[in-house]
């Protein structure tokens, strides 16, 4: 099985990190595989950066020439999710559903620890589209920016435990990790905090892996029909011809 996991920016070392921590619980027989859009943006962190950032993705698979068994889309509360849906036969799996999925079904509520604020308000939606924003306590910023989490570890756990207190104060009994570059500190932050930690891309992988053992694919009956091939779409993809 190949699983091809999709940096939401053109940072190539947050797309190391999080194949990383993807292969890290892939089951055996499963490779994962990073990818990098050659366009976009450094890092997404607010709608507008959100927004180039979907298109950027877009382009990268539509033009994408090897095979792959499923998609772990790497942006959590990032744009993109339904078009990738209409444009992919296989599976695509969003960080911000699996997360949030996960962490319904270990505990009563959750709470989201994210980057900056300015992230906040996509992810609400997100999860509110989702049908589980009554299940979750709150979204905070650890104010740590993407491209920074990776370089003190023990730190930017202090500040997710930091942004935790009011969600576990409201009530969260699990944590979920609102950015793919925080992968593979949710060990961290259960000793921080005591109380599970999903990381969303831990999360996708197995998820990934169930769907496509299940033999089950993206829907084309209603919402995600393949786009028209034949409407004209000058300059689309950014990248050269699309791959059929």
């Amino acid at each position: 099985m190949k699983l091809l996991a999709v940096n939401c920016n053109t940072s190539g070392s947050v797309t190391r990190e999080i194949e990383a921590a993807a292969q890290a619980v892939a089951a055996p027989g499963t490779v994962v595989v990073g990818a990098t859009p050659s366009w976009g943006v450094a890092s997404a962190e607010g709608y507008y950066e959100s927004f180039i950032s979907a298109a950027a993705v877009l382009d990268l698979l539509a033009t994408w020439p090897g095979h792959f068994d499923a998609v772990i889309m790497a942006g959590f509360g990032e744009h993109g999710r339904e078009g990738t849906r209409q444009l992919l036969d296989a599976p695509v799996v969003d960080i911000t559903e699996a997360a949030a999925i996960t962490a319904a079904l270990i505990g009563h509520r959750f709470g989201v620890v994210t980057t900056l604020s300015s992230t906040i308000g996509s992810i609400e939606q997100s999860l509110d589209g989702l049908g589980l924003a009554s299940r979750c306590a709150g979204v905070r910023a650890s104010d740590v920016p993407v491209v920074d989490a990776a370089h003190d570890v023990a730190a930017t756990a202090d500040a997710l435990a930091e942004a935790a207190r009011p969600l576990l104060a409201a009530g969260a009994d699990v944590l979920v990790l609102g950015c793919a570059g925080f992968a593979g500190l949710d060990t961290l932050l259960e000793e921080r905090t005591g109380v599970p930690v999903v990381d969303g891309v831990a999360a996708a992988v197995t998820l990934c892996e169930s769907l496509v053992r299940q033999g089950k694919r993206t829907s084309k009956a209603g919402a995600y029909a393949a786009p028209n091939r034949a409407k004209p779409t000058p300059g689309w993809p950014v990248s050269g011809p699309a791959v059929r």
